[in-house]
């Protein structure tokens, strides 16, 4: 009988921590989810001259600053992509609100010369959503 009521016992304690397990991990993804629908997006036109005939090494050397403030600052700005042209670079960033993005710009030692909410997005693939 005593032997039934342990089994009994670490069945039941390891349910509960399966539980617990479980309602962890809820509260994880839930919180992540929240994280993830305060971020807003946003494009930035950055003029610079030339841009468009920077090296593959001037590109780098601004990808790296970028990314070092980046991790500087934390998980509330986040950095998508950007495109070159001519003379200008449009970047696509996450982030909590505007002024992250002024502080990265500052930081890092380039322009933000217009920010943009994002809102919505369209594709090829908007076209054949029901």
């Amino acid at each position: 009988m005593k032997r039934i009521n342990r089994h009994i016992l670490v069945l039941t304690m390891m349910l509960l921590a399966g539980f617990t397990s479980s309602a962890q991990t809820a509260a994880s993804n839930h919180s992540a989810t929240v994280k993830a629908k305060q971020m807003k997006t946003y494009l930035i036109e950055r003029d610079i001259p030339g841009a468009g005939k920077f090296t593959p090494e001037q590109l780098k050397a601004i990808s790296q600053k970028s990314c070092s403030v980046l991790k500087e600052m934390g998980p509330d700005i986040e950095w998508i992509q950007s495109y070159v042209t001519g003379d200008k670079i449009f970047c696509v960033y996450k982030a909590e609100n505007e002024d992250l993005i002024r502080e990265h710009a500052k930081k890092g030692g380039f322009p933000a010369n217009k920010i943009t909410e994002v809102v919505t997005g369209i594709s090829p693939a908007t076209a054949e959503a029901n």
